[in-house]
């Protein structure tokens, strides 16, 4: 049996990371691992779990998702990171790419379907 894919959500709005948890756990083969509501405390978790994916909100307490999602792409390149944002994204377009995440997606998209697509898209073998 394949191993699930771990998935840590960073969110400083408790109710999106509600969401997120619902999303993850209605996506078969994925398992979320941890949680997290700022940057800094991301990288811990992340370094404790070792998630395939990370769920990262642009606009976070303390450390931006910028510079988190930087930080963790370079501990490791093989992890599919995410940055979601409620904000106009035609803003923040360029960011995903610039800073090493794999997409840019609206909070509001995130779904199963969603959730496969990007791993199948993104994972690195």
């Amino acid at each position: 049996m394949a191993r699930s894919i771990r998935v840590i959500t960073v969110d400083d709005q408790p109710m999106f990371r509600d969401a997120a948890r619902a999303a993850i756990g209605r996506t078969p083969g994925f398992e979320l691992v941890g949680e997290s509501g700022e940057g800094e405390a991301a990288l811990g978790l992340a370094r404790r779990e070792d998630p395939d994916m990370v769920i990262l909100d642009v606009r976070i307490d303390g450390m931006d998702g910028i510079e988190t999602t930087r930080r963790l792409s370079d501990d490791d390149p093989s992890r599919v990171i995410v940055l979601v944002s409620s904000a106009d994204l035609g803003g923040l377009s360029g960011l995903a790419a610039s800073c090493g995440a794999a997409a840019l997606v609206d909070k509001r998209w995130l779904t199963p379907r969603l959730l496969r697509g990007l791993w199948a898209a993104h994972r690195r073998r």
